[in-house]
């Protein structure tokens, strides 16, 4: 059974003075109430952006080598996590095994609460084994408590390993921050319903997560500008948004750049490269792959 001495301690457990009587309002300044508490979440992650830009360097760093993003957590947390991980394939067309999440429960725990699952480290890093965890790759550790057992569990097996370990909490000096090489902690203070991590830390982690993810394949070459040129075409609405991506690049119109996406292979940066360079497809893709994917390195080596 896990220590509970402190959790009333924690300031995410902690009765805000704002809500005491939200149940007494009209509707309207409820919402009030937690619009304006929702608004504090931003300045919290701000504080955390220098450890954040770490995490991303030390992530890419490893994603360069091979290794792989990993994160775990329960309920809120670990939702977020499963959320975060499932959106970069369609997003950077990365391998779905590039960034993976995992939550306490598994898979079933996604639509049914599962909460009893948090309280076993064992469980943590069990199924953190059991997904192939490696020394190159890289855990986020995601607890708004920072003390959640099967988060502690995982990073305690990933330490082991000698992987990066990163802790992603709500509190300050937490359980977690001691069992990781970095942690990112936004205090977002205590919730406008006593307890409810799923509101202002819920947001607090989903926008880390967001920073962490796009901030590592912005690094690794993913994106081109502020387009997302690993775009893979698989669909009607795709094609439409490579094409756009290729006109924006290049300069060029939508019928220059729909006869650029298929005689690239439906590749949309070797549609820029074949533009911008003057070289035909295998040219283009042979200047890709010297730079590494990365299109600037490729455009400008």
């Amino acid at each position: 059974m896990p220590n509970l001495e402190k959790l009333a301690t924690l300031t995410t457990e902690s009765r805000n003075p704002a809500s005491e009587h939200i149940d007494e309002l009209p509707t309207l300044a409820l919402l009030t109430v937690i619009n304006d508490e929702d608004a504090k979440v931003a300045a919290a992650v701000q504080a955390e952006l220098p450890v954040i830009a770490r995490a991303v360097d030390a992530i890419a760093e490893r994603f360069l080598k091979g290794g792989r993003l990993f994160y775990i957590g329960a309920g809120t947390s670990g939702r977020l996590g499963v959320l975060d991980a499932s959106e970069c394939p369609p997003t950077f067309s990365v391998p779905a095994e590039l960034v993976q999440g995992l939550i306490a429960g598994g898979d079933r725990a996604l639509r049914l609460s599962s909460e009893h699952s948090e309280d076993s480290p064992e469980e943590g890093a069990a199924d953190l084994a059991a997904a192939s965890f490696t020394a190159g790759d890289t855990l986020v550790g995601v607890a708004a408590s920072g003390r959640t057992p099967y988060v502690l569990g995982a990073l305690a097996h990933a330490r082991a390993l000698g992987a990066l370990t990163i802790a992603l909490a709500c509190v300050a000096n937490s359980e977690l921050s001691a069992s990781a090489d970095l942690t990112i902690a936004p205090v977002t203070g205590p919730e406008v319903l006593t307890g409810s991590t799923r509101m202002k830390a819920g947001t607090a982690t989903k926008l880390v997560l967001n920073m962490l993810s796009t901030g590592v394949m912005i690094r690794t070459g993913a994106v081109y500008g502020n387009l997302m040129v690993n775009v893979k075409p698989t669909n009607a609405k795709l094609v439409d948004r490579a094409q756009r991506i290729i006109m924006a690049a290049t300069h060029c119109d939508q019928p220059t750049a729909a006869s650029l996406l298929e005689a690239s292979g439906q590749s949309v940066k070797t549609a820029i490269v074949m533009r911008k360079l003057q070289l035909d497809r295998p040219a283009a893709e042979a200047r890709l792959s010297g730079a590494n994917g990365i299109l600037r390195d490729a455009l400008h080596s």
